[in-house]
């Protein structure tokens, strides 16, 4: 026969002084807990969005990114003709690029922050479809102008419409921004590839990747075959969505990290904190507990109320918990991407999977606060308990 769970929530309600003890400690540890790993979702997220399933991507072999690579004029030359590369009116959809990292200073701190700029062909807009321009205008051929992503514009000084920036011995204007929907390319600020070699006094015919349009995400095993068993080049060919999801796994798995061992050092003190919730409740509760065993209530009845009233407790700070970071989802962030050393903004991406899990680990600390306590008030003898003042 099972204890009535009314019981419990009048036994809560209580202790209501020793219960918000308990509940403010869960609901800390999983506010934590959420916050961190939207953190880690969310620039995953943002990177990932970088990548678009209809695109692969050609560097040189062994280059673990774009910065490590090098890519000849005559290889892009042979990516442009390979099977699979879709066609715009103009020509192949394919972007080769060269890729810097500047310092600009911070609207926020004015100190300076790596930025990442990136040299593209006239076709990238039609390669990378995800990004629109959203003001202004795309930066013309052979000139030093700047299209900067929304996120760049808000965080570096000068980065507005129509604003002058210098880096690399060069004077730049910016004449557009664009919306790259919160990928890392909102980040960045884009202009004239051949620019961007002759400011930095590099080879004209040097790139770092290509990046190409396919006829569609089928296309990509038959382009791949076609340039790695070419025994003219000698490169590594990715698809984008591959490729960035790769650039993520460094910052995120520090971060998820991270977040695991705060979690874990907090919820220690959340479990302790319950533990003593619920011994106080034996304590205070031993002539009840006894009368209960009296009526014929069993010890796993018993176990299974304690039990029920802790993951009560726990219930309550996890929701509490998860509800104070919600607001939080899309607050944007600013940080250094390790695997470019470029500044990233992201923002935090609170999914209803992510409380559930936050939710899952508060009841989690809630059986392993409650359990013992129960186990103790199941085996107090009914006779010594009922002669308890």
């Amino acid at each position: 026969m099972a204890i009535p769970f009314g019981y419990n929530v009048l036994s809560v309600r209580a202790r209501w002084t020793s219960t918000i003890v308990a509940v403010l400690g869960i609901a800390g540890t999983v506010g934590i807990f959420v916050w961190m790993l939207a953190m880690a979702r969310g620039f995953q997220a943002m990177l990932i969005s970088s990548g678009s399933p209809g695109n692969a991507m050609v560097r040189r072999a062994g280059s673990t990114s774009e910065m490590e690579s090098v890519v000849t004029l005559d290889t892009v030359k042979i990516v442009e003709s390979a099977p699979g590369v879709a066609r715009g009116p103009q020509g192949p959809l394919v972007s080769a690029e060269v890729v810097v990292v500047a310092a600009m200073p911070l609207r926020a701190t004015g100190t300076d922050a790596n930025t990442q700029i990136r040299g593209v062909s006239p076709a990238v807009l039609q390669v990378r479809d995800g990004v629109r321009l959203a003001e202004g205008r795309m930066f013309g051929s052979g000139l030093n102008e700047l299209v900067v992503g929304r996120n760049a514009a808000r965080a570096y000084q000068g980065f507005d419409l129509g604003g002058k920036v210098k880096f690399g011995g060069g004077d730049w204007t910016v004449v557009g921004i664009m919306d790259a929907g919160g990928s890392a390319f909102d980040s960045e600020a884009w202009c004239d590839a051949a620019v961007l070699n002759q400011v930095y006094k590099r080879p004209t015919n040097i790139f770092q990747a290509v990046t190409v349009r396919l006829t569609g995400p089928d296309a990509y095993p038959a382009f791949k075959d076609a340039l790695t068993k070419d025994p003219r080049l000698d490169v590594t060919v990715d698809r984008e969505l591959e490729y960035y999801a790769t650039q993520s796994q460094m910052l995120t798995g520090l971060i998820q990290t991270l977040g695991f061992f705060i979690a874990v050092v907090m919820g220690i003190g959340a479990v302790f904190a319950a533990l003593n919730t619920m011994y106080s409740a034996v304590s205070e509760r031993g002539r009840e507990i006894a009368t209960l065993r009296a009526l014929g209530f069993g010890s796993g009845a018993v176990v299974l109320s304690f039990v029920l009233e802790s993951l009560l407790v726990a219930l309550v700070g996890g929701i509490i918990g998860a509800l104070v970071v919600i607001p939080f989802n899309g607050y944007t962030v600013g940080t250094m991407n390790w695997q470019t050393f470029s500044h990233v903004s992201f923002g935090f991406k609170i999914t209803p999977a992510l409380v559930l899990l936050g939710v899952a680990f508060a009841l989690l600390m809630g059986l392993i606060g409650g359990l013992p306590p129960a186990l103790r008030a199941a085996r107090r003898p009914i006779a010594v308990s009922l002669r308890e003042l």
